[in-house]
Formats: C-alpha cells, sequence, structure tokens
C-alpha cells in the first residue's frame, strides 16, 4: 500500500533578539550552536525517513525561530538530505519563514537556487511604534527595500505576516499598515490576532499597566475592516487567518487542518503520523546531545521525541473537526469525512449541526458544513459542542 502524501515541519530555534510578544521555542544568543544544531537535524531527518525511505513528501516548511539565520550552504545540506531520504513531489511546496533584515539580493537567490519555492516574511506592521513594542529588528523601510529583491529572486509565492489588536494600535495605522501591505500585492497575507501569552513582556507590560490592554471590540473592527479591504483586493479568505490570490493557498497548512499526517524535527517541534502525536526537546543543547543516541522507536519516532501520544478515532474526529472548521469555504467536506471514518458527520452530530445552523453558526449544504461569519467570532461555542 502505497504511504499517504505527508507534509514535514523543520523548526529552527534560533533568532537574534525575542519579538516582546513571541512564546514559540526560540532562544537567542546560541549563534555558536548552529553548525552542531544542522549536524543533529540532519541526524534527525535520516533518522524520522530511515523506517519508511518512500514516505512521499508534498510539503517542507523551515520555520521558527528564524530560518534565515542559517547559511546558504546549511540550508542546501538540509534539503538535500530531504531529497535523499524521502520520496519529495517534484511539484512540491517547500517554505521558508524569513526575517527582512536577513534579506538580500544574494541569500535570496541562493534561497531559490536551492529549492525553497515559497517565502514568509515577518512584516508584523508598517507603523514603526508597533514595530518597537514588538521589538522588531526591522523598520518598514526595509521591507520596502527588500520587496523588489524577492521578486529579482524569482518567488512568486510569497506571504506577509501582520498582526492586528496590539496595544496602541488604532483603526487608522491598522489601515495604513493594510493599505502598504496591499501596495506589495504579495501571494498570500496571514493576519494574526496579538495573543498575550504568559511569559512575554508584552503581557507583563499590560498587567502592570505600563502598556494599554487591547480593546476586544476594536480587535474585532480590524478583522471586519481586513476582510473587507482584502476582498476589495481580490484575496480570497480560505481559512479564519488566511488569504490568498487564487491559487496560492499555503498547501502546508492545509495539510494542518484537514488534520492529515505531518512529520516535525527540529526542537519544540510538533508532528503527526504513524496514528501518533509527538513532540520533540525544547532545548537545543539537550536536542542535539539526543540525536548521537541510538534510535530504537519505530517510525516517526526518533530520539528528539519526548512525548508521544497514540491517537484514536474518537480524538481523530475531533481533531478533524476543530482543524476543518477553520478553513472558510471548504470547511468539513462531507464525502471525505464518511470514506475516512466510515459514517456520516450529520449521523453522527446531526442533531447539534441542526442547532447551529438554527443559531446562524453553521451553514450546510450538500457538501460541506463551514462556519458563518458570525459562527467564525462563536467558534469555540460551536467546537465545545461538537467536541
Amino acid at each position: 500500500m502505497t504511504p499517504s502524501p505527508h507534509a514535514l515541519y523543520i523548526h529552527i530555534p534560533f533568532c537574534t533578539t525575542k519579538c516582546t510578544y513571541c512564546a514559540f521555542n526560540t532562544y537567542t544568543h546560541l549563534e555558536t550552536l548552529i553548525p552542531a544544531f544542522v549536524d543533529a537535524l540532519v541526524n534527525e531527518l535520516k533518522i524520522a525517513a530511515g523506517e519508511q525511505p518512500n514516505t512521499p513528501l508534498a510539503t517542507v516548511f523551515v520555520g521558527g525561530g528564524t530560518p534565515s539565520l542559517l547559511t546558504l550552504e546549511q540550508h542546501a545540506r538540509i534539503l538535500s538530505t530531504i531529497r535523499s531520504h524521502f520520496d519529495l513531489d517534484t511539484g512540491a511546496e517547500i517554505s521558508i519563514e524569513t526575517n527582512p533584515n536577513d534579506l538580500d539580493l544574494t541569500y535570496l537567490s541562493g534561497l531559490r537556487h536551492e529549492g525553497y519555492n515559497r517565502l514568509s516574511v515577518g512584516m508584523q506592521s508598517a507603523n514603526e511604534r508597533e514595530l518597537r513594542l514588538f521589538a522588531r529588528r526591522h523598520d518598514h523601510a526595509v521591507v520596502t527595500q527588500i520587496w523588489p529583491l524577492i521578486r529579482q529572486a524569482g518567488f512568486d509565492n510569497v506571504n506577509l505576516d501582520l498582526i492586528y489588536g496590539s496595544p496602541f494600535q488604532t483603526l487608522d495605522t491598522w489601515r495604513q499598515t493594510l493599505d502598504e501591505t496591499l501596495r506589495f500585492a504579495p501571494d498570500h497575507i496571514s493576519l494574526y490576532a496579538l495573543g498575550l501569552e504568559d511569559g512575554t513582556p508584552l503581557k507583563a507590560w499590560v498587567e502592570d499597566g505600563s502598556v494599554p490592554r487591547p480593546d476586544d471590540d476594536l480587535t474585532a473592527d480590524m478583522y471586519d475592516l481586513a476582510t473587507e479591504m482584502l476582498d476589495q483586493a481580490g484575496y480570497r479568505q480560505y481559512e479564519i487567518s488566511n488569504w490568498c490570490k487564487p491559487g496560492h493557498e499555503c498547501r502546508h497548512n492545509l495539510q494542518y487542518w484537514r488534520n492529515l499526517p505531518y512529520i516535525g524535527v527540529g526542537p519544540g517541534a510538533h508532528g503527526y503520523a504513524g496514528g501518533v502525536r509527538y513532540s520533540t526537546e525544547l532545548s537545543p543543547q539537550r536536542y542535539v546531545r539526543r540525536l548521537q543516541e541510538t534510535p530504537v522507536n519505530p517510525f516517526p519516532l526518533t530520539p528528539a521525541v519526548i512525548e508521544s501520544t497514540p491517537v484514536d478515532r474518537a480524538n481523530e474526529i475531533a481533531d478533524t473537526l476543530m482543524m476543518g472548521l477553520r478553513l472558510t469555504r471548504e470547511g468539513i467536506e462531507l464525502d471525505t469525512f464518511a470514506a475516512r471514518f466510515g459514517v456520516s458527520l450529520l449521523e453522527l452530530h446531526g442533531e447539534v449541526i441542526a442547532k447551529h445552523v438554527q443559531a446562524g453558526l453553521l451553514h450546510v449544504d450538500d457538501a460541506h458544513i463551514t462556519l458563518t461569519e458570525r459562527g467564525r467570532f462563536l467558534s469555540n461555542v460551536v467546537l465545545r459542542d461538537l467536541i
């Protein structure tokens, strides 16, 4: 039996500075560890593929952290290992997250030459006050300078990340950020409402009164404004936080939202493959040491894995509903769900679905179940009842 296509996520945990809102598994002042980390990562990739060397990959996503801190030679080595040990689709989407400060034409052209064909740039805002609050390394002028170089290097699938709902942000400054973003005409735009995460400076500042607490109503207005402006500019919303020009959906993230298998490698990565959800060692130093051990566990587990949980049918159904309802157009495809689980979703949860259809939170047609526009703001209510 041919294995189903997988996605591969690679976590690069290094940053030059840490943003004030960031709670991801990232570390500063560890650049000297990068060579040993790349050695360990290459070893983990080989181990992850070792038991099933023909595992097909449809997408690769290199995230972080700041993957653009690695040299072109290090990226070449990582991608070469993937090609040698996995069945990488000839049309695979290969993405990399980047910081604007790290990019010039030589580096961009090198990334494109090595095989990256989708670029994600952490723009975050066009407002200098907001960028300083976030402790970003770049100002907006840098994004303006590197944008033509991105296109010159041959990238025709580019995402810009933006953050809204932050302290001091107004509807006008958000509109200006959206205007600037649309001036670049990226192929994909991801919008993230700011979260105040435990342990971050930004949350501490809000709690001690140094900066104002974000206004939930204003944040909702910002989302509405973005939805309107992006729609008018020809962008298609296909997920709660993501818009694209036709044909530029992020295929890697679709793998997550459809609850399909993905392999995670690198410190703090998560994976779901072989019927198991798992996570890897957080510490880069311990991660390097763990990858010097002899592997003893079956696919997809490697010596870096510190937690793993088999996923039973009930949890797989719950995860499929929770992720799939984020897809604004596709939602849950009824035929796909029935084929996967051997039961109709309408039979399984018909009463709950009917309740939320009547409340205007869900829409059901012959092929799909999706959240309505109102339902997107109350998705937790719907999911609580379904799951």
